[in-house]
């Protein structure tokens, strides 16, 4: 096996930061400019569409992945060890010199198979095929816990098969959302030339894309719409999928080899399938194949030559996100070996960045979160006694992933080898597919990792009842190990509490503590809590993040309901860790000072305009700005700290947890 790396030095990643505060800035009228002002003038790098925290610990993580993969693609391995196979997939992805000389011949069969379809059953199973190889045309394919039991794993079937954001990107009024239109159908057309097609052919075929995709986005649900999980649960038998969703699903069933035995699934959004199976019947087939054509292309573009990564980046990279260069190569090839050997590469990568000790110690401050929680169940006075007691139920069997899984996913059947590039990517893909399918009619795993190791995020899983906060996000300034209680827990109220809250959030709280989707709230309560919440959501539609856009305050509630509870639940967790301790004031701070300064820094990040429209329009997360000054606005502990007579701009709301 290839030695691992050592870890690079770099500059601490400080959790109270001196240098990004900005004393001229009042904490009590706007927080997030007194404890991050400083940091504003940091330009944001070409490649990044934001720059901040979460960029500098990335950029740490990467330089130890670096290693690891340049280091394996040298030294190599055994065939099918670990080396050998992250090795070879990143030599792969470095290969510019056969990635170019090969153009597109890697994608001719798939090219041949889609002219070949004749029929809308034809065209059916070759959406399965594609859907095999990670292309998500014309509708998502997945296979997941089924909701309403979580014992079982379920084929599921979900809205899709847009080459833009969100279905409102096809549909909104206006004339900047005019020109992203016109800017997609240009970047279609050009995709298409690099493909071979003639300029005119090149822009018939982009307008033939725009018009069935406007037509699949009118027949799908807003994202609002898509949060209510009652909403999108449809259970069918197999034999009455077609009732509902007049799709040939004999032919996809046989493509995708879904086996005999599943005799249900599941239907997100059914009026979405039946507009489908009629389009599937009534667009020329000859638009059909443009439309998978183009589909094909648009996946295939960031792995294939220079002509089509540049086009790619330019539309989705300048357009979309503002960002002005290009990710270096590997980077873009870092990030797709994390996706195709995520585990394999996080065996290498928590030797050099995560220790035993570091583990111990986040496990022990999840505890101190899940004491804060069971305190604030206990005390609020708006929940009756029988739903405190489910309440407490889900807190005591929330499980707690830190760090690393506990048994590595096996790769062995994956083949990778120093071939074109695309047909690597291909493979992992393909490899994920049957690795998903064979989880049907099997017991629910749940020692299974939804993230890899070596990733700077978090998540709460509803279905499972469980919390994960790998590796790569329980680093400095989030978390360190050697760091003071105030730093650690005030940086981890995004992290820890935040996910902790998810579970009893607007989405969360209707899955009990088994993981289904099953009510266990009293209906005074279920009313109590939706009026709370309908505070929260007045409070951040009144954000205003640029003149005339405002935070969407139905669509981003889950995540704000976190960040506010998330903040609350930490403090709470921070007063339990370092109960009878003396507690020293560092920088002129005191603790209380610095656990909100950590929590205020932990968001730290410049933004580009264009990124802070797509992400207001499409992302269920507030921008930074606001999940500080979200949080803070109604925390009498914060205006105690720092000293503030009344609460900081922006409109209070009443915290549900």
């Amino acid at each position: 096996m290839a030695e691992t790396p050592a870890r690079p030095e770099a500059r601490p990643i400080l959790g109270v930061d001196p240098a990004h505060i900005h004393a001229a800035a009042s904490p009590c009228k706007d927080f997030y400019a007194y404890a991050n002002g400083a940091f504003d003038k940091v330009a944001i790098p070409g490649e990044y569409a934001s720059y901040g925290v979460n960029q500098e610990i990335d950029e740490r993580n990467f330089a130890i992945l670096k290693g690891i993969l340049e280091t394996s693609a040298q030294t190599g391995g055994p065939k099918g060890s670990i080396p050998q196979r992250v090795g070879d997939f990143y030599a792969s992805g470095m290969d510019e010199a056969l990635i170019e000389k090969e153009g597109l011949a890697p994608l001719a069969p798939l090219f041949a198979a889609i002219q070949a379809v004749k029929t809308p059953q034809g065209l059916v199973a070759q959406l399965g095929r594609l859907h095999a190889l990670g292309i998500h045309a014309g509708f998502s394919f997945g296979v997941q816990v089924d909701d309403k039991d979580s014992s079982a794993m379920i084929a599921s079937f979900w809205q899709g098969g847009l080459g833009l954001p969100e279905r409102d990107y096809y549909l909104r009024p206006g004339k900047e959302a005019e020109t992203i239109r016109q800017a997609y159908e240009g970047h279609v057309a050009r995709i298409f030339t690099l493909a071979g097609d003639g300029a005119e052919a090149a822009r018939a075929a982009a307008r033939t894309v725009m018009a069935l995709e406007t037509k699949l986005a009118q027949a799908s649900r807003t994202l609002v719409a898509l949060r209510d999980p009652q909403a999108n649960y449809h259970k069918l038998a197999r034999k009455d999928l077609a009732a509902t969703a007049p799709l040939d699903w004999k032919a996809y069933f046989a493509t995708v080899a879904l086996p005999a035995g599943e005799t249900h699934v599941l239907v997100g959004q059914p009026e979405f399938f039946k507009t489908l199976g009629g389009l599937l019947g009534s667009e020329p087939m000859g638009t059909w194949q443009v439309y998978l054509r183009w589909h094909v292309l648009r996946s295939a573009s960031p792995f294939l030559g220079s002509a089509f990564v540049n086009e790619n980046f330019a539309f989705y990279g300048k357009t979309l996100s503002g960002t002005t260069e290009l990710r270096p190569r590997w980077k873009r090839v870092l990030a797709a070996a994390d996706r195709a050997l995520g585990e394999d590469l996080g065996q290498l990568f928590v030797k050099t960045a995560f220790s035993p000790a570091a583990k111990d110690r986040a496990l022990q401050m999840v505890h101190f979160h899940k004491e804060a929680m069971r305190a604030r169940i206990l005390a609020a006075d708006w929940m009756v006694e029988a739903t405190k007691a489910q309440a407490l139920k889900k807190l005591d069997t929330m499980r707690s992933k830190v760090g690393y899984p506990d048994r590595w996913r096996d790769y062995g059947s994956l083949q990778v080898s120093r071939r074109p590039y695309v047909l690597n990517v291909q493979a992992a893909a393909v490899f994920d597919f049957q690795r998903r399918m064979a989880k049907l009619g099997k017991p629910v795993d749940r020692n299974e990792w939804h993230m890899t190791p070596q990733t700077n995020n978090a998540y709460y899983d509803p279905s499972q009842n469980e919390m994960c906060f790998p590796a790569g996000i329980l680093q400095p300034p989030f978390f360190d190990e050697k760091a003071d209680d105030a730093s650690n827990y005030g940086a981890l109220a995004s992290t820890i509490g935040h996910e902790l809250t998810h579970g009893f959030d607007d989405q969360g709280r209707q899955y009990d503590w088994q993981g289904n989707l099953k009510d266990w709230w009293t209906a005074e309560d279920a009313k109590r809590f939706e009026a709370r919440a309908n505070h929260i959501v007045k409070q951040y539609d009144a954000f205003e993040v640029l003149p005339g856009l405002h935070i969407n305050g139905k669509l981003t509630l889950g995540e704000n309901i976190a960040d506010i509870g998330g903040l609350r639940v930490s403090y709470e967790a921070f007063k339990l860790a370092t109960k009878g301790k003396a507690l020293k004031s560092v920088d002129g701070f005191t603790p209380d000072q610095r656990f909100f300064i950590a929590f205020a820094q932990g968001w730290r990040t410049n933004q580009r305009t264009e990124q802070l429209k797509l992400q207001v329009t499409t992302d269920v997360h507030s921008p930074v700005k606001w999940r500080v000054l979200g949080p803070v606005a109604d925390f009498p502990e914060f205006r105690q700290a720092f000293q503030c007579e009344a609460a900081p701009t922006g409109q209070a709301a009443t915290a549900i947890w």
